[in-house]
């Protein structure tokens, strides 16, 4: 069983999020959604959240889950500002503990609890929970962050977070404290393991070059045989070497 997926792009963090209904019972849940924050004033608010949250009142769903693919360096997430106006439950990686206690310290974050309980569901690789009548399954895809979770919804869609970008554009950054390439690496190859026809659906885009639009789709075929940094036949080695001297001369998120 397939749910309904609708895009929302977020163009000032080139961020895709995701509302994702089962058209069963009209449960749903959101991906990623993104906090509108401007930088030059400090000044966040909810306009890109609450689109979605039309977009779900639209079609008679009902929101249970925010699904976070991974702490984001490059944008604010929306997920306490969606659970206090629905309810829903917030789901991440468990691993966003070893996340915690790597960054608290740096933005001397006092209140954090390093326990991981600002969330409802500390999801490990392999669990699996319902969504109305379709079945969520946490995928553990560390490299990027050590807490990256792809979600697989129904019986082939998944939603890869940071760990892929489109083919044209290759792989996500593995150089924040926590990354590591080889493990990006082992987790990308776990994802292209999966069925040829299923479909994956993007973090981010930023056009590759010579393409024209902005694109968030596609499927693990199309990455096993022309992902610019990953495709078949491309050793660990390799990847490691482009990955590492690509962040090299990456700078940091402003976000």
């Amino acid at each position: 069983m397939s749910p309904e997926i609708i895009a929302f792009f977020d163009e000032p963090t080139f961020t895709v999020s995701y509302l994702v209904v089962d058209p069963a019972t009209k449960a749903a849940a959101i991906v990623d959604p993104v906090l509108d924050y401007d930088h030059a004033s400090g000044r966040a608010h909810h306009g890109s959240a609450a689109r979605i949250l039309d977009a779900a009142q639209a079609r008679g769903a009902h929101v249970e889950l925010v699904l976070e693919t991974h702490v984001h360096a490059d944008h604010l997430s929306a997920a306490p500002w969606i659970k206090a106006q629905t309810g829903a439950k917030v789901a991440i990686g468990a691993e966003v503990k070893a996340v915690q206690a790597i960054f608290a310290p740096v933005f001397g974050a006092d209140d954090v609890s390093l326990t991981g309980a600002e969330f409802d569901i500390l999801a490990s690789d392999g669990d699996r929970f319902a969504l109305g009548a379709l079945t969520i399954e946490a995928l553990h895809t560390p490299g990027h962050t050590p807490a990256c979770m792809a979600w697989k919804i129904g019986d082939q869609d998944v939603f890869v977070g940071d760990t892929l970008f489109m083919p044209d554009y290759g792989t996500a950054r593995a150089d924040f404290p926590g990354g590591d390439a080889a493990t990006l690496y082992r987790s990308i190859r776990k994802l292209l393991a999966l069925p040829p026809e299923t479909r994956l659906w993007m973090c981010h885009d930023y056009k590759a070059p010579g393409r024209d639009v902005f694109a968030w789709q596609t499927t693990v075929a199309d990455e096993r045989a022309g992902n610019v940094h990953v495709h078949d036949g491309v050793t660990e080695d390799a990847f490691v070497t482009m990955r590492q001297t690509r962040d090299a001369e990456l700078k940091a998120p402003a976000l």
